[in-house]
């Protein structure tokens, strides 16, 4: 799937827009705010779903192979955190839903593995 495409089915904002044709595996997604246990419990290619907008998320997606990095409620990237992502080539994209509405799409649109 296409970064943009992503973003079009989940009615999310790709911050990006240049990396819309990104190609991108998305297995499921992680859900959680606390960098530590996102470290040890997220795996490659999920979406990882949180409301930290601080730089320490693009490395931690890049650590973990993680396919991009969706900002919940409306919360918008601290300074760098864009220009930083597009060197690493993650896409972030943002949402003004809750962590819970987000997951519910997934589910029903079959982007989370069983």
């Amino acid at each position: 799937m296409l970064a943009g495409e992503a973003a079009r089915l989940m009615g999310m904002e790709l911050m990006l827009p240049d990396m819309a044709d990104q190609p991108i595996t998305i297995k499921g997604c992680y859900i959680g705010d606390l960098l530590s246990n996102v470290m040890g419990k997220a795996s490659g290619d999920q979406l990882w779903l949180t409301v930290i907008t601080n730089i320490n998320v693009v490395a931690v997606a890049q650590l973990l192979g993680l396919s991009g990095i969706v900002l919940l409620e409306g919360h918008q990237p601290a300074a760098g955190v864009l220009e930083r992502a597009r060197t690493e080539g993650i896409p972030i994209f943002s949402s003004a839903e809750t962590a819970y509405e987000m997951a519910k799409k997934f589910q029903q649109l079959e982007l989370l593995q069983p």
